[in-house]
């Protein structure tokens, strides 16, 4: 599988992050009671939902969306860059799903599974974005295209942790994204890039251990400590 390497939009979900860590506050792991309450409650619903749509019964896909659609196009838009193209990305993953439902087996959870074809479709979509702007610097007369960008409101320190993001190998850059951004958690993680809780957990560990080295050395270059 590949990495989020395509254009994020950096709204507040970054900058609280960078904000604690100079701060060293320590944040808490994931609360195993809430964790657990959670699901609970919503294995019931997922385990119908995937029944209804093995079943070919149209309001199981109609259940998914409403319940997590928005959860669906969040996550493409940060993958992606815009709306537009979150928008048909998440068109084409129902499709997907529709298409490829007989071959869900349960093994993750329903919802689990949708995400992982969400972040596949995202993935190639990021692909043929990437073969047309080879295109396009090819024809001349044509300037490249500028991907959007959300407003944000520490400009510099947006640009300082894309810089940052950018250095980090592919998946913990991916993991990172999707546990401070996307708030999945680490079994959810672990369940969409097949990979295990404990392995996402130490990506993440790293992932910000590179982080502040990166972000903290201009800093100490300019006051000349070590």
């Amino acid at each position: 599988m590949g990495s989020l390497r395509c254009a994020l939009p950096w709204d507040a979900a970054i900058t609280p992050w960078w904000q604690r860590e100079q701060g060293r506050c320590v944040e808490p792991d994931e609360n195993p009671v809430r964790a657990s309450q959670t699901t609970e409650t919503l294995h019931a619903e997922d385990v119908a939902m995937a029944a209804r749509c093995q079943s070919g019964d149209l309001q199981g896909y109609e259940r998914l969306y409403a319940l997590h659609g928005a959860r669906m196009k969040n996550l493409a838009r940060n993958m992606l860059g815009n709306s537009m193209d979150a928008e048909d990305a998440v068109q084409e993953t129902f499709l997907k799903i529709q298409r490829s439902i007989a071959s869900f087996r349960g093994q993750s959870s329903f919802v689990t599974w949708a995400c992982r074809i969400l972040i596949n479709t995202c993935y190639d979509a990021c692909r043929k974005r990437v073969r047309k702007k080879e295109v396009a610097t090819e024809e001349p007369g044509e300037a490249p295209s500028r991907e959007p960008r959300a407003a944000v409101a520490h400009p510099s320190l947006r640009m300082a942790l894309e810089r940052a993001l950018a250095q980090l190998p592919g998946r913990q850059r991916d993991i990172f994204l999707l546990y401070e951004v996307e708030g999945f958690p680490h079994a959810e993680i672990a369940s969409i890039l097949k990979i295990s809780a404990g392995a996402s957990k130490n990506a993440l560990f790293q992932a910000k251990k590179s982080l502040r080295h990166i972000l903290e050395a201009p800093r100490n270059d300019a006051t000349g400590t070590r």
